[in-house]
């Protein structure tokens, strides 16, 4: 019998991104993986374009009578229900940093005996991630903090082209004169995407990495006015932004971007900002005086750009598919991740 992995639709109507592309999945049936591709009209590809390609399309929801060896490949967070879990899902889970609902979530993999996947947690044996949404993050994330430090930002949010977004970028550069911005985690996916698209916009960055953010010069940090955050913290660290700095001598900053969205982790490094924004409401006024700091932190960036995104995410999550019914050595160990995590919890 081949292998099979179920393509979940989204339960957002904002994400319209897709882990396996037409393209992918036409791939992965040459490489002996059959795609079954859930209905969904918010995916940036038409269930027409899976058909295309020989993938049987069938209801939303489907993954839940599906065949116990089937694997469930997602993007975002699953339903509430049901309250056992059976398959391996692949997805991001935000499981694994104290998250809110984090232990709930493992604990329905527990009952139902279960596996989590976790796509943030695919790792080469450096412990590099081999596929990741980073670069679209940190360029929409920028994008977005530059258009709203120029008072331009769209609101609600809706999906854009890329020459779009250039173009508006292009647009901006002309009310920005003199701004400038840092980028935590400068050298890092994420980082480069925000580099690139200040660029766009005209506005000069301080690339920080590691060493940087370790050694904080916080005046330095409050004295730009854009600050895009792409630090992936996996330990604790010390914070980069606190309440003390708000009447820092010379603080500038007045638009925050948290493009690692880990709001509601025990590992987030911007404890003045804990809530996500949204499509609908993108922007929340963290600090009124004496210079306004407003915060944008939404956990689905690239969704904005979900055509380059998928495309890009697929490319590189296609070639290790095939490899997680052969027990290849990136998905055993995002399985050990998974072991750990739900060592000591109870069902």
């Amino acid at each position: 019998m081949r292998p099979t992995v179920l393509l979940r639709a989204e339960q957002r109507d904002t994400e319209q991104r897709t882990p396996i592309t037409p393209k992918g999945a036409a791939a992965l049936h040459e490489a002996g993986v059959d795609v079954v591709v859930e209905s969904s009209p918010e995916r940036v590809f038409s269930d027409d374009a899976y058909e295309a390609v020989g993938c049987p399309v069938v209801h939303a929801g489907s993954w839940l009578t599906a065949p116990p060896e089937t694997v469930v490949v997602g993007i975002k967070e699953l339903p509430d229900e049901p309250a056992e879990l059976r398959h391996r899902h692949v997805y991001f889970a935000h499981a694994y940093k104290g998250q809110t609902g984090a232990d709930d979530l493992l604990r329905r993999f527990v009952r139902g005996g279960g596996e989590v996947l976790d796509l943030e947690y695919l790792v080469d044996d450096t412990g590099r991630r081999v596929v990741a949404f980073g670069y679209w993050a940190g360029f929409v994330g920028a994008s977005l903090g530059a258009m709203q430090a120029a008072g331009r930002l769209p609101v609600p949010l809706r999906p854009m082209h890329l020459d779009d977004l250039t173009g508006e970028l292009e647009e901006v550069a002309g009310h920005l004169a003199g701004a400038t911005a840092v980028v935590t985690g400068a050298w890092g996916r994420a980082g480069r995407g925000a580099v690139d698209a200040l660029n766009l916009a005209g506005i000069g960055s301080s690339r920080w990495d590691r060493d940087d953010t370790a050694a904080l010069d916080s005046d330095a940090l409050v004295a730009h006015d854009l600050l895009v955050h792409c630090v992936l913290a996996t330990e604790p660290q010390p914070p980069l932004l606190t309440d003390a700095d708000r009447t820092r001598p010379g603080r500038r900053l007045r638009v925050l971007v948290d493009v690692t969205a880990d709001v509601t982790s025990h590992l987030n490094l911007l404890p003045v900002s804990d809530v996500h924004t949204s499509w609908a409401e993108p922007v929340r006024r963290i600090w009124h005086e004496p210079v306004p700091l407003d915060a944008i932190v939404i956990d689905n960036l690239p969704s904005l750009l979900p055509k380059q995104a998928s495309d890009d995410f697929s490319s590189a999550l296609v070639p290790l598919l095939p490899g997680l019914f052969a027990g290849d050595a990136v998905w055993q160990r995002a399985a050990q991740t998974y072991q750990r995590s739900i060592e000591g919890l109870q069902p």
